[in-house]
């Protein structure tokens, strides 16, 4: 679905109807107000885009945000698309946001501070130059979208909550190719980079085992 041309009520409306099908309810729809049934941010939309109009372009990168309840438990996760050619600088963007995620799983088991998985993200990130979101935070998932502990994508080895087996949590690096300052439209919802340039999201919901994790969105 993620071509030139699609808008992202397209992308919206196939999501649902997908999620529906399988007899599990998209988590974002109603959620505090939000309008659609899946997020969908271009290039400097970093998170909460609402579904609509504005039409995918080649050379765009497309966050999919989608969060789905099935039988009582809730799942979320994200994926940062690239559309035909992209600069270089902006493909390395939306691979390190991934690879910041598989940095904080090759630290991620339980009795660990929610600080380690913190500093294993920024590291990976500020080492390729990339700027990383303090505004908004990963997060514990399970009966609701939003549980304790959050999980900041910036922070401190050994500071913070200490992880217990078994939970759950939503790992989701946010970066920025440049400034990581980012403003909330007049929409109420979408979030974008204050300098415009492009951002990228990369998110899975894990369990956190004895041994390490488990994603349980891939």
């Amino acid at each position: 679905m993620v071509k030139p041309g699609i808008t992202t009520a397209n992308i919206d409306a196939v999501a649902a109807d997908f999620i529906l099908s399988k007899g599990a309810y998209p988590a974002f729809k109603g959620y505090n107000g939000f309008p659609g049934n899946i997020c969908v941010s271009i290039n400097e939309e970093l998170i909460h885009g609402i579904p609509g109009t504005r039409e995918i372009r080649s050379g765009d990168i497309v966050s999919v945000d989608a969060g789905v309840k099935f039988k009582g438990m809730i799942g979320d996760a994200a994926r940062t698309f690239t559309v035909g050619a992209v600069p270089q600088d902006v493909k390395g963007l939306v691979d390190s946001a991934k690879l910041a995620f598989e940095a904080a799983c090759s630290v991620i088991k339980a009795n660990i501070k929610v600080g380690d998985i913190s500093y294993a993200i920024q590291s990976e990130c500020e080492k390729n130059g990339y700027g990383v979101v303090r505004s908004y935070v990963g997060h514990g998932v399970g009966k609701s979208l939003h549980e304790p502990p959050e999980v900041p994508n910036f922070g401190k080895q050994g500071s913070g909550m200490t992880l217990p087996e078994n939970c759950s949590l939503a790992i989701e690096p946010m970066i920025t190719i440049g400034s990581e300052r980012v403003k909330v439209l007049n929409d109420k919802w979408t979030v974008v980079t204050e300098d415009g340039l492009p951002c990228a999201h990369y998110e899975n919901t894990v369990l956190v085992t004895s041994a390490g994790c488990e994603v349980l969105t891939e």
